[in-house]
């Protein structure tokens, strides 16, 4: 008895220093979610003119022989790391044979979604002959899109290797 008598009390004891925390108004949490609700961050943001993703080094039609670099491209937007979620902020992905993803949605992870999370601007691509669409998808630091706005597809066709 003496042994739940003391759970007992330190379990109010834990209660009653719980419900003595500060607590604020209900117009102080509406206007605190007010103030992130504007700011709207990541892919929540409305992406507006000049901001923009490119190819700085291949155009659409462009015929490469593999390996090739991509150099890649933003405007009104800086690169950061994966990990943070910062308005304006991102980094890039490229998508081989996909569309842009869909605003808000998480590029996925595999062979055909390559990401740049540690903030690339440059890769080498290795692909076999053949044509291809390849998409350059900027994505907030939780690899959610900032959807089609933010997106550029090019077709290039990758060459037979010279013998």
């Amino acid at each position: 008895m003496n042994k739940l008598m003391k759970t007992g009390f330190l379990m109010l004891m834990i209660a009653l220093m719980a419900s003595c925390g500060t607590k604020k108004s209900a117009d102080e949490t509406e206007a605190a979610n007010e103030d992130v609700s504007e700011e709207k961050l990541g892919a929540d943001a409305e992406i507006t003119e000049g901001q923009y993703v490119f190819f700085r080094n291949l155009k659409d039609g462009d015929t490469v022989a593999s390996p090739f670099t991509v150099e890649m491209g933003v405007e009104g937007m800086e690169i950061e790391p994966a990990g943070e979620l910062a308005k304006n902020k991102g980094h890039h992905h490229i998508l081989i044979n996909h569309p842009a993803n869909e605003k808000g949605t998480v590029v996925a992870t595999d062979s055909t979604h390559i990401h740049f999370g540690k903030g690339q601007t440059e890769t080498e691509l290795d692909l076999h002959p053949g044509d291809y669409m390849l998409t350059l998808q900027f994505a907030d630091g939780f690899h959610r899109s900032y959807g089609e706005k933010m997106s550029k597809s090019i077709r290039i066709t990758v060459a037979e290797k010279e013998e």
